[in-house]
């Protein structure tokens, strides 16, 4: 059973905006499932949609089976959301945040105090329980909004951009929590604009454009459309020429820094050996961006460059 199925869905809104033209998606159950595109692409109303939030103009959801419309508290029984904003009362604690969330589930006292200390420790906010919310860090709040989502123990949960402005150590914890909750069970739809974080953790690949889907795939057989990998070298000399070095491109940044471009069919130990032969030794190197980055912009701007033609 797919955990999500969406079908020739539109939404066009009363200024006559047509944010969906159509789209057509299938989540697997268990799956960790990246959804990308843009602002203003069409993910937000996607996700509201999904959630109940907004009204479709047309087409079908369906969360484990259950249709969004004709069984509405099933469907949202089954669904955790995150949403982009912090949205719960700055002046409650963590812990009478989520006991909230577990009373709107109608879940018995005793039930929802365990699912809420199981949750808090899950999301490694035991500890702050007892703290009012506003004296919590960025990330922490984010923690409590999962925590908040995971109480009713959905099979779908979807968090939307969930690492949004917290440093990068807080982000890698997070990073590992969602690994954590997705090999317990939990299907995970992400958004997100951090796209080396899509490339680390999820499976599959949705992107959205102008309210169409222009890409659904899984994430290995997209990054393999790579045909060219982009590296900054650090130089331990500087350099006045470039050498030329057959099936490379190669570009001066600085003194002592270049960048190479190497075809997929190319090997690094090639260009090192020549590199070397040319006397030019390198102590460090980068990838120029992130892979799935590289593949996001050239899509969309090969799409861009079709409609102008």
């Amino acid at each position: 059973m797919n955990a999500l199925s969406i079908r020739n869905l539109r939404k066009t809104y009363s200024n006559g905006f047509e944010a969906l033209k159509g789209i057509d998606l299938d989540v697997q159950q268990g799956d960790f499932f990246a959804l990308l595109g843009a602002n203003g692409a069409g993910k937000s109303t996607a996700i509201g949609i999904i959630s109940s939030l907004v009204t479709a103009s047309s087409g079908s959801v369906n969360i484990f089976g259950h249709n969004i419309k004709s069984e509405t508290n099933l469907a949202k029984s089954c669904l955790g959301l995150v949403p982009q904003e912090i949205n719960f009362n700055q002046f409650d604690t963590a812990k009478r945040i989520v006991l909230n969330q577990a009373g709107y589930y109608g879940m018995p006292r005793k039930i929802a105090m365990e699912r809420m200390e199981t949750c808090l420790k899950q999301v490694d906010l035991w500890d702050k329980r007892d703290v009012i919310s506003r004296r919590l860090s960025g990330g922490m709040k984010r923690r409590v909004m999962i925590a908040r989502a995971m109480v009713h123990a959905p099979k779908l949960l979807i968090l939307d951009e969930p690492t949004a402005g917290v440093d990068i150590e807080i982000r890698r914890s997070m990073w590992q929590m969602m690994k954590e909750l997705n090999a317990q069970g939990t299907t995970i739809i992400l958004t997100t604009h951090y796209l080396e974080e899509a490339e680390s953790l999820c499976r599959h690949i949705a992107i959205i454009d102008q309210g169409r889907i222009v890409e659904n795939s899984d994430m290995a057989t997209f990054l393999k459309r790579l045909h060219i990998d982009h590296f900054i070298l650090d130089l331990a000399h500087p350099i006045e020429t470039l050498p030329i070095i057959h099936g490379y491109s190669l570009k001066r940044i600085s003194s002592t820094v270049i960048e190479v471009g190497v075809p997929k069919d190319n090997n690094l130990n090639e260009l090192f050996a020549q590199l070397s032969a040319a006397s030019i030794q390198v102590i460090s190197m980068k990838n120029k961006s992130n892979r799935l980055e590289q593949l996001f912009v050239d899509l969309i701007e090969n799409k861009t460059q079709k409609e102008i033609a």
